[in-house]
């Protein structure tokens, strides 16, 4: 096991086009990382960089605390498990899992001893003597991780590997990787677009954005006090609500009302003439359903309530509004971290299941407005973030990821 340390790494084509921009970045011995964000924001280079598919134009990458800037990738010892699982076809099971030990001349009965070991792991050994072909996805996905851990590797290298999976399989196979990194204490890196399997999956969370790193964080963090509005419009689902909204006095006027934000709060927000306040689905509830006690920590609001999706366990209620023509116009100038669908005219609330509010008609909501996020559209940071709460929750996960650690070894 090895750590892996980034320091400054880019990566620049011949054309000029810089894939990974100044990217500075550890990860401990034993973390499982996620490289995350939109296609194309460099996540995959950055990978390919750390297994020395990819150069690196400038930079300095150290895995175990030694450079390897110039390393190949068989001196680096690293394992990768790639989209497209990259299986032998003409290959039995067996045979695929010990490819790598083959490579190594390693003798036959240390192979026998590590691909059986792996089949164990893996629960492959009724299928150790099949063909890849007569495998269904989740199985030979399987095997390509079964490549990998029979080679003793310092860290594991996941690029999208559950992409080809249909939804009921990739959700079982994200159990799997995070039980076998969890098994194995091996140091992973991980790359997906998924930011479901970022959130489930990861110790930390790269998110990544043209090649730039936004923020590094664990999965709590990232979602309760992201640092700006990228981060919090892609982290989510539903994707958080951005409204429109200016300040005035101690009030933040927004299409639903106004929320008295108070004097603290709104001293670290003035100076804007138009802000965004981010609002998650699940702030909202049912006004009719909120314990009378909790009401005066939140805004009561009535709105017309366009389309409703019962779940089973969720409903979502589809609320329009209207901003003033001046300040959408504003913010489609100042706001770059904005697509034009979150600068939509709608807002998504989550409410409990058992709520009989239904479409095409008025229903109160309530709004716990000590978690709204306060948004200056025009650099995009987000202005009401408490960093050290923030801080307070990687380190508890860090703290977990330890125990986790020390339990196994026991």
């Amino acid at each position: 096991m090895s750590s892996i340390e980034m320091d400054h790494i880019v990566k620049e084509y011949g054309d000029g086009f810089q894939a990974v921009n100044d990217v500075s970045l550890d990860i401990a011995d034993g973390e499982f990382m996620i490289l995350v964000g939109p296609s194309g924001c460099g996540k995959s280079t950055l990978l390919r960089m750390i297994v020395g598919l990819e150069d690196i134009t400038s930079g300095e990458m150290r895995i175990g605390g030694a450079r390897v800037n110039e390393k190949a990738p068989r001196d680096r010892n690293l394992s990768m498990v790639f989209q497209n699982y990259a299986l032998y076809p003409h290959l039995s099971v067996y045979e695929n899992i010990a490819f790598p030990l083959r490579l190594s001349k390693t003798p036959n009965d240390e192979v026998e001893k590590r691909v059986n070991q792996a089949a164990d792991v893996l629960e492959l050994h009724e299928h150790l003597k099949r063909k890849p072909a007569n495998l269904s996805g989740g199985q030979r996905q399987r095997v390509a991780m079964g490549r990998a851990i029979v080679r003793d590797a310092d860290a594991f290298l996941f690029d999208e590997p559950l992409s080809n999976l249909d939804a009921k399989l990739r959700g079982q196979m994200r159990t799997e990787i995070a039980r076998l990194q969890r098994r194995l204490g091996i140091t992973t890196v991980y790359v997906t677009h998924d930011q479901t399997e970022a959130m489930t999956l990861g110790d930390r969370v790269c998110v990544l954005r043209k090649g730039l790193v936004q923020q590094v964080a664990s999965p709590r963090e990232l979602y309760e006090q992201p640092v700006n509005l990228f981060v919090a419009g892609f982290i989510g689902s539903p994707p958080m609500n951005f409204l429109p909204a200016s300040l005035e006095g101690t009030a933040l006027r927004t299409p639903f009302g106004d929320i008295e934000l108070g004097e603290e709060r709104a001293a670290t927000v003035r100076g804007h003439d138009v802000l965004l306040v981010g609002i998650r689905p699940e702030y909202f509830e049912d006004a009719s359903l909120v314990d009378e006690a909790k009401k005066p920590h939140g805004a009561t609001f009535t709105a017309q309530v366009d389309v409703t999706e019962w779940l089973g366990d969720a409903q979502y209620a589809y609320i329009p509004y209207e901003a003033p023509a001046e300040v959408a116009e504003q913010l489609k100038e100042l706001s770059e971290e904005l697509d034009s669908e979150q600068l939509r005219t709608q807002a998504v609330v989550s409410i409990d299941s058992t709520s009989r509010i239904r479409e095409g008609r008025e229903a109160e909501f309530w709004l716990d407005t000590r978690k709204i996020h306060i948004f200056d559209p025009k650099t995009g940071d987000n202005l009401t973030r408490d960093a050290e709460a923030g801080r307070r929750l990687t380190e508890m996960a860090e703290e977990d990821r330890v125990e986790q650690m020390d339990r196994e070894r026991v």
